[in-house]
This record gives structure tokens, sequence and C-alpha cells, in this order.
């Protein structure tokens, strides 16, 4: 995936567990587990208000573009 959430960068900046976290914007542990691994298919605008605000961060602290790489032709 070209998206990559670090999440958990933030968190060891801000000193703050993901569950504090996840207690603090009203999402279960789980939902922020997924956030946090990459694995979520989509990302509410809401949710990520919350944790930018909740972190004192902007959305381009968590969320990077990594294009990816072309795979390199046989021969």
């Amino acid at each position: 995936m070209a998206i990559v959430v670090n999440l958990d960068v933030m968190l060891a900046r801000r000193k703050m567990r993901a569950k504090e976290l996840a207690a603090a914007i009203g999402i279960t542990a789980q939902n922020l587990s997924i956030l946090k691994r990459g694995r979520a298919r989509a990302l509410r605008l809401r949710t990520l208000d919350a944790i930018c605000r909740e972190l004192a961060c902007q959305p381009a602290d968590l969320l990077e573009y990594r294009q990816d790489e072309p795979p390199e032709p046989p021969g």
C-alpha cells in the first residue's frame, strides 16, 4: 500500500498509549490498532480530526504517501 500510517510515531512523541487515545476519541482500541497497523480500508474524517486534535498534530504527521516501486521487467 502506498499510504503509510505513522500513528505509532505520534503516540510515542506524545508519550500516549493507543488505549488512552482510543478512549479519548471514542473508538475501540481494536479499531485504533487496525488503523495504526495500516490495515484499515477507510478512515472517517471525523476520526482523523479527533486524532489530530488529541495529539495536537496535522494529518500529514500521521499519513505519508510512498510511491510503490514498479516491478522490474524480467530479463
